[in-house]
């Protein structure tokens, strides 16, 4: 078979209508309830808000509904209908006031990907509101240790612990909701890591790293976005060590999964978007990464290169190579607890502006004020709060009238960034 048949071949599948059909509502015992639907395969999927009237609007690509959907519910949902025109389903949930609610996710169950889309009553609410979605992938796991430095320090093991920490400012933060591609010593394959990150909705993937190199001098940490042609020669051998590792996973790519490769042709507008907004994400970040004085930056321009975790068709995609482990001093920096704290704050500052530059529609963003609330968890302590976040003791102490009384779990102040 000559590749403009494969080609046809991936094509066709992609464009064949996806079956979908109505699942059911269910309610939780905190007031929130839960809309679902079936399909045969993850999906291509907008969603979004309108205020007037009150309504969340879901659009699923390539797909064909079994029957209109036309159910009255109760409040605060008025009724939930559907209907496929064109080979585009249309969701709409009709509502009687303003929600909470959180992006459709995609989930691989025995009857198919059971799409679900949660909304929760909010009387304080003056329009609908979602938090924003972060993926974050920490670099290699489980069988893949990534690279090793001289000291026996894992790639994998620096990876995880800055995800962590990165996904502790996110999920404590109003407005934000974090996602791990994996959160302990696992194996994950290439695909699954930007296949997951369209199952749970991102807004933004974030994949981190800390390679190694040839030469032990090579230092300093870089932000990466995708491109065939790489930008540099350790991005060439970057690429080149990424191509020989995955040739096998590409080929294996599950049914019901979402093919991204295909649908940079099907949808070029919607992948020249994302293209354009991953430059504007990687160069936030790598903006807070030269702010801090103790990260060396390796290039000071956002690089390119061949990363298969950055492909997604309409997700903006990062790679944060936060320094190489093969160099004495990024592996001493990086094994330290301060040091991968300062690699997480940079991420966070940067993906924070670049979400102030370019709002999600009915999140926080959208009309920010320039402070933030975070919710205090056990342990914290306001100097630790301010390096997370860049701030000093002083601000957090007079924006909240603090006067330095002691702070608590629970506890909500703001944050001016």
């Amino acid at each position: 078979m000559n590749k403009f048949s494969l080609f046809l071949l991936v094509f066709s599948s992609l464009i064949h209508s996806n079956e979908i059909s109505f699942n059911e509502v269910k309610e939780s015992d905190d007031g929130s309830i839960e809309i679902s639907f079936l399909l045969d395969k993850v999906s291509f999927i907008k969603s979004y808000s309108l205020n007037d009237p009150s309504r969340i609007v879901i659009d699923i690509y390539n797909s064909d509904l079994k029957s209109d959907v036309q159910k009255k519910y109760k409040y605060p949902i008025k009724k939930i209908r559907a209907s496929s025109k064109e080979d585009l389903t249309r969701i709409v949930i009709d509502l009687y006031e303003y929600v909470n609610w959180k992006k459709p996710t995609q989930e691989k169950i025995d009857e198919g990907i059971l799409l679900k889309i949660e909304v929760k009553q909010n009387k304080k609410l003056k329009n609908n509101i979602r938090d924003i979605i972060v993926a974050i992938d920490p670099g290699h796991g489980g069988k893949d240790p990534g690279a090793v430095s001289s000291n026996n320090v894992l790639e994998k093991d620096i990876t995880l612990l800055i995800a962590k920490e990165l996904q502790r400012t996110l999920r404590d933060t109003e407005g934000y909701q974090a996602v791990l591609i994996r959160n302990n010593d696992s194996t994950v394959s290439l695909n699954d890591r930007y296949q997951n990150a369209r199952k749970y909705g991102a807004d933004a993937f974030i994949s981190i790293h800390a390679d190694g190199f040839r030469l032990a001098s090579v230092k300093g940490a870089s932000v990466f976005i995708w491109s065939e042609e790489s930008s540099s020669s350790v991005a060439r051998n970057l690429s080149d060590k990424e191509r020989k590792r995955i040739q096998a996973q590409i080929k294996n790519i599950k049914s019901y999964d979402f093919n991204e490769d295909a649908a940079r042709d099907l949808y070029p507008n919607t992948y020249k978007k994302k293209v354009d907004q991953s430059r504007i994400l990687g160069t936030k970040i790598l903006d807070q990464l030269k702010r801090d004085p103790f990260t060396k930056i390796h290039k000071q321009n956002v690089e390119y290169a061949d990363f298969r975790v950055l492909k997604s068709v309409d997700i903006p995609s990062v790679l944060v190579e936060s320094g190489f482990i093969t160099n004495i001093e990024d592996a001493k920096r990086l094994k330290t607890k301060a040091g991968r704290r300062m690699i997480a704050r940079s991420i966070f500052l940067g993906i924070h502006n670049y979400f102030k530059e370019i709002p999600v529609s009915g999140s926080i963003l959208e009309n920010y004020s320039n402070y933030l609330n975070y919710e205090i968890q056990k342990g914290d302590v306001l100097s630790e709060i301010a390096i997370r976040f860049g701030v000093t003791v002083e601000s957090l102490n007079n924006i909240n009238g603090l006067e330095y009384r002691s702070i608590y779990p629970g506890q909500i102040i703001k944050i001016k960034i």
